[in-house]
């Protein structure tokens, strides 16, 4: 039986495939280690019902779960090689790209579009148009940034009419009491938090103009197309248990988390999910709209355009584990 590390330190998710045994007498062979960083838990779900419900066998996988703190260090850990999988969020893999990075796509694994501006009652922000001029506090490099691009651009404002801060998740309840920003964007994961330390005081403003998308991604320590097609087909069976038992999908999710999830926060927010990996035109147009704009607000040198994007996704493996999956040409 597999288990959780108690340590988050390393925060890896490392994966094990053993061979096929041979005919005869032979004992299998260990085949190299695979090494999936993580980071959100619930645009991940699947990955950790797969932990809970031990679903990795059936596909010659056994797995250690970790997780980093957001999806910009799990994709650090990607790049620098320590992991050759990842879930990280669009916008860290866009940037990535951009910086000629070595860094493929192999799965859009879930959506999510129910953001939330969070605010104080007595700092007057009733609308997206009254951030101009204000501070706003969030995770930089992260898909968060990009979020808050899409509440100002549905206003009519720009990132450069507003004075950005960075704040980890952990730093923004206290950093909105105290009122050193105006209003803050963090994940989901933080809004209790925020709520919490503001208490009557607090206000949000909700959004739903920009789908957040949790991808699976392969970085310069890759490992085969075999071994990924495998732990695709090990989510896809995940998947199909989390849409036949959300519930108790959630409960997984929640027991994976060894307390670093509140039930409320997932009972509120995992239904809030599209979970099946894919990789659509969909995908690809957004991810041409964010490297426009990381391009214009970050000055990073990549291409943009179709063609670059499109040579940064990797078909192969989903397409062996659920070819209608893949729908992107």
């Amino acid at each position: 039986m597999l288990r959780r590390p108690r340590t988050l330190a390393a925060a890896l998710l490392t994966v094990l495939f053993t061979a096929t045994a041979c005919a005869g007498t032979e004992q299998p062979t260990a085949t190299p280690a695979v090494t999936i960083a993580g980071s959100d838990y619930l645009g991940g779900a699947p990955v950790y019902l797969a932990q809970d419900r031990e679903l990795w066998p059936a596909e010659g996988v056994r797995a250690t779960l970790q997780s980093f703190p957001t999806g910009r260090d799990a994709l650090n850990a990607v790049l620098g090689g320590q992991a050759q999988l990842g879930v990280v969020g669009d916008l860290p893999a866009v940037t990535a790209a951009l910086s000629g990075r070595d860094l493929r796509v192999v799965a859009d694994l879930s959506r999510f579009a129910d953001w939330r501006l969070l605010t104080r009652t007595d700092h007057g922000i009733t609308g997206f148009d009254r951030l101009k001029g204000r501070k706003i506090g969030l995770p930089q490099g992260t898909n968060v940034e990009y979020a808050l691009s899409r509440m100002l651009a549905s206003a009519g404002l720009t990132p450069a009419d507003v004075q950005v801060v960075n704040l980890a998740p952990n730093q923004l309840p206290a950093a909105l009491a105290r009122g050193d920003v105006d209003a803050g964007l963090t994940f989901p994961s933080s809004y209790g938090a925020v709520r919490t330390a503001l208490g009557e005081r607090y206000a949000e403003l909700r959004f739903t103009g920009y789908t957040a998308r949790t991808l699976l991604v392969a970085g310069p320590a890759a490992t085969d197309d075999a071994r990924t097609t495998a732990v695709l087909r090990t989510l896809l069976k995940a998947q199909g248990e989390l849409t036949a038992d959300p519930a108790g999908a959630r409960r997984a999710v929640l027991a994976q988390s060894n307390g670093t999830l509140r039930s409320g926060y997932v009972e509120a927010f995992q239904p809030a999910y599209e979970y099946r990996p894919t990789l659509s035109a969909e995908l690809l147009q957004q991810l041409q709209d964010e490297a426009a704009w990381a391009k214009a607000a970050q000055g990073l040198p990549g291409s943009a355009d179709r063609a670059a994007l499109l040579a940064r996704l990797h078909t192969a493996p989903l397409a062996a584990a659920d070819p209608a999956a893949v729908t992107v040409r």
